[in-house]
């Protein structure tokens, strides 16, 4: 079944009320905007992770009520709100309910990437970066770059400038719920922009669903 990929999500900082989000003089990112229910919840989430595969994940109920409300707060935004209808209009969910626990599953599930530890999964992969052999391993949050992270060299990567929280986990699900694995076209702003998914195939979840493994904007 194909789907028509053209969900208008026409982002501006303005817009979205982030307009002085960056000072020029100190390049420090504003607390108001950090403050916003989404960045405060994926803030709250970036502690909960250790960032070496083989390096076994432990899920204590704080981090796991964490993982909820970043969810819940993400789909309860414009752009979940419109995500979650666009899904459910092609019969891919018939409850709110259902779509946030395939998406709790499908992006905080556990699996192994290393001597078969649950030690990653899709969102510390995708949205904090893992760290494997020496070598970084994640394509992060469109900007094509090479940068350095806690003494570790990644030669390529690929971001959104200015997206919210909320926004990088809507289009990534859109994507991978839609077109796993492969890359899909996507309109932004009247312009076309590729992302590239992967699954994760080694394990599953539920009925033989499967993890996200990777996903980021695809560059020229």
């Amino acid at each position: 079944m194909r789907f028509i990929l053209e969900l208008y999500l026409t982002i501006t900082l303005i817009s979205q009320g982030y307009s002085g989000v960056l000072n020029a003089s100190t390049t420090h990112v504003s607390g108001a905007l950090l403050s916003k229910p989404t960045f405060k919840a994926l803030l709250d989430l970036l502690d909960n992770y250790n960032r070496m595969t083989g390096d076994l994940e432990d899920e204590p109920e704080q981090e796991l009520q964490e993982q909820d409300l970043f969810l819940q707060l993400s789909i309860n935004s414009d752009l979940g709100r419109e995500l979650y209808n666009f899904l459910h209009s092609k019969g891919l969910y018939a409850s709110e309910s259902e779509f946030i626990q395939d998406l709790k599953m499908m992006w905080f599930g556990l699996y192994s990437r290393s001597d078969g530890k649950l030690d990653s999964s899709g969102f510390e992969h995708i949205f904090l970066g893992e760290i494997k052999g020496g070598k970084w391993s994640s394509f992060p949050d469109v900007l094509g770059m090479q940068f350095n992270w806690d003494g570790f060299y990644k030669e390529v990567g690929s971001a959104f400038i200015g997206s919210s929280p909320e926004f990088d986990l809507a289009i990534y699900s859109l994507c991978y719920i839609t077109r796993p694995g492969k890359k899909c076209n996507v309109r932004l702003g009247g312009q076309t922009l590729g992302i590239q998914t992967y699954t994760w195939d080694k394990t599953t979840y539920e009925d033989g669903k499967k993890f996200i493994g990777s996903a980021y904007p695809a560059t020229p």
